[in-house]
């Protein structure tokens, strides 16, 4: 009776272990850069769950389910679960996906009169003449000579410094050469170290400017890997994090980014 009982009782742990494996992964773009909110469904029990701002994600999942991975702007992706699923994780590629560009419509239909179209296609004389005098004169060599900044001797003072070792000099630049050999080198960063940095920069910088503009956790993540892109920061200031220098190299690259994506507060 016994012997019955616990079998019974180690089929039960069994289908529920069973019931209760999970497959994990990093869900990446072209680029290699981490995508967060992807929505990932197992299609075969209708479960769903969302990668994080690093682009991992973990879901239930049994094998030969079908999971599929959906992003706005992406081509949709999906795999069926297999055994080697379970022993490592996952590593997906999305695609994005074209941008149609809007038609430009011509107010004016051509007519097929050169001189009647060319008043409203082409510039005027007097514009065509002005552009390519303005054309001419950038394109030609200086010919006027650029005056030197410097002091005539003559007025310049007695050079007490003369034939004397500069002993402050001296000292100023070993001082310089020491905090220079104490600075840490900067290398370029590997993909999970420029990953950690970003988490860092948003567990540890005030971020509040970008809020400010109503933009959601996923815009942020967006504008923090174009400000990577464009400043290197996770090379520069990984291993010597610098708060204020990050903030100010974040606010100087959003001053241009809030007018190339027509951001209002």
């Amino acid at each position: 009776m016994m012997k019955a009982f616990l079998g019974v009782l180690f089929c039960f742990i069994g289908t529920f272990i069973f019931a209760q494996q999970k497959i994990s992964g990093l869900v990446l773009d072209e680029q290699n850069l981490s995508l967060s909110k992807v929505l990932v469904i197992n299609i075969s029990n209708n479960t769903s769950e969302y990668s994080d701002a690093l682009g991992k994600f973990t879901i239930e999942a049994n094998l030969g389910d079908e999971i599929r991975f959906v992003k706005e702007d992406f081509y949709r992706s999906q795999i069926h679960v297999s055994e080697e699923n379970f022993k490592t994780n996952l590593t997906i590629f999305l695609k994005r996906s074209e941008i149609l560009i809007p038609e430009v419509k011509i107010e004016y239909k051509p007519t097929g009169d050169i001189k009647k179209d060319s008043k409203y296609l082409n510039d005027s004389r007097k514009l065509a003449s002005l552009k390519s005098s303005m054309e001419t004169y950038m394109k030609s060599p200086m010919t006027e000579a650029v005056p030197t900044n410097t002091i005539p001797k003559s007025f310049e003072g007695h050079d007490f410094k003369a034939g004397q070792v500069d002993v402050l000099g001296m000292i100023a630049g070993a001082i310089g050469l020491a905090k220079k050999a104490t600075k840490p080198k900067i290398t370029t960063p590997n993909f999970y170290e420029t990953q950690n940095f970003l988490q860092r920069v948003k567990n540890e910088v005030d971020l509040n400017f970008l809020k400010k503009y109503g933009m959601d956790e996923e815009q942020i993540d967006k504008f923090l890997v174009h400000a990577e892109k464009v400043k290197k920061l996770s090379k520069r200031y990984r291993k010597d994090f610098k708060l204020g220098a990050i903030s100010y190299e974040l606010q100087a690259v959003f001053a241009e980014y809030q007018k190339i994506n027509k951001l209002s507060d």
